[in-house]
């Protein structure tokens, strides 16, 4: 269960950002990740905001909130619209000039985030997200899914930096760590 150290009200989360790979090689339980996640979004009536690719995890969570009915932002940068294929049937489409951009964008426009398996991307955005909180820029919540121990080396890194004083908050207090997919539900119960 998530220690819910970042207390929020659920009624005013109405968009979501989702930080996950773009990779069309990975295992098909990455994408099933994905899925359900976007079937989640969607079950609660939430705006999912996203990278705008059509592949990947990406594809898979956009893809499942359109099937029911969801709203979809996607942003991307310039220079992945050619290298990403771009996600033809979203609400909206935003194409930024660089990454920089784009994270501003995403930023701007979501009341959360949620962060799934991904790469160095994913990690990007994780990381700049979660600076602008700790030098309090914002305040929104940041939850972490850790399905089956995915991101656990990372955690146990920001648990090194924290003791060795590189960080000024305790990971705990910046995001929520999340083990299992249904443990997102818990967060929009109240809407």
């Amino acid at each position: 269960m998530p220690s819910n150290s970042n207390p929020y009200d659920s009624q005013n989360i109405q968009s979501l950002c989702v930080f996950c790979a773009s990779s069309s090689a990975l295992d098909e339980g990455y994408y099933a990740i994905g899925e359900k996640v976007g079937e989640i979004i969607a079950a609660h009536r939430i705006h999912l905001v996203y990278g705008g690719a059509a592949g990947g995890i990406m594809g898979r969570v956009a893809d499942a909130v359109l099937k029911r009915g969801g709203k979809v932002t996607g942003v991307i940068p310039e220079v992945l619209s050619g290298q990403e294929r771009q996600h033809a049937g979203l609400t909206k489409m935003y194409v930024t000039k660089d990454m920089h951009e784009r994270q501003k964008k995403m930023a701007d426009l979501s009341d959360a985030f949620l962060v799934l398996p991904g790469g160095l991307g994913t990690l990007a955005e994780f990381f700049e997200i979660l600076t602008w909180k700790q030098i309090g820029l914002h305040k929104k919540p940041i939850w972490l899914l850790n399905s089956d121990g995915f991101w656990s080396p990372l955690l146990e890194q920001f648990r090194y930096c924290h003791r060795e004083n590189f960080m000024y908050s305790e990971p705990e207090l910046l995001f929520d760590i999340v083990e299992q997919i249904e443990e997102i539900n818990d967060f929009f119960s109240n809407r």
